[in-house]
């Protein structure tokens, strides 16, 4: 039984099978940045009062490393997807195509412009 309008059916307009992986990848991202996010918070708390020597040491650890890679790759992708669903729902039309490209690019940045910096500060170059 088809639900869609015939205007609907002309368009081709109907689901694009994409809504339950989106809304479980959004899940997953929030559930894990709940323990990266609350391990980013305690890292800076404890390092507010020290040295820059003592945040590239704190960095030097590959555990620290791995996880501040790990807790900026979820956020971003987090972002990515909230972000593709306000543009979705608010932006109809080439807007909605340019905004989700620009949110997409945007999120793709602020992850490499990270990873790099945790990677400079890990490994001392």
């Amino acid at each position: 039984m088809d639900m869609r309008t015939p205007l609907g059916r002309v368009r081709g307009l109907g689901s694009a099978k994409e809504g339950t992986g989106h809304f479980w990848m959004q899940r997953v991202t929030a559930v894990a940045n709940l323990f990266l996010v609350t391990f980013f918070l305690i890292l800076v708390v404890r390092l507010s009062s020290g040295t820059y020597a003592d945040v590239r040491a704190a960095f030097g650890n590959p555990f620290v490393g791995i996880a501040m890679a790990a807790t900026i790759t979820s956020a971003a992708i987090h972002m990515r997807l909230g972000m593709q669903i306000v543009i979705e729902d608010y932006l109809h039309g080439a807007a909605r195509i340019l905004a989700i490209l620009a949110s997409t690019f945007f999120s793709a940045a602020i992850a490499l412009a990270s990873l790099y910096a945790i990677v400079r500060l890990s490994f001392g170059a």
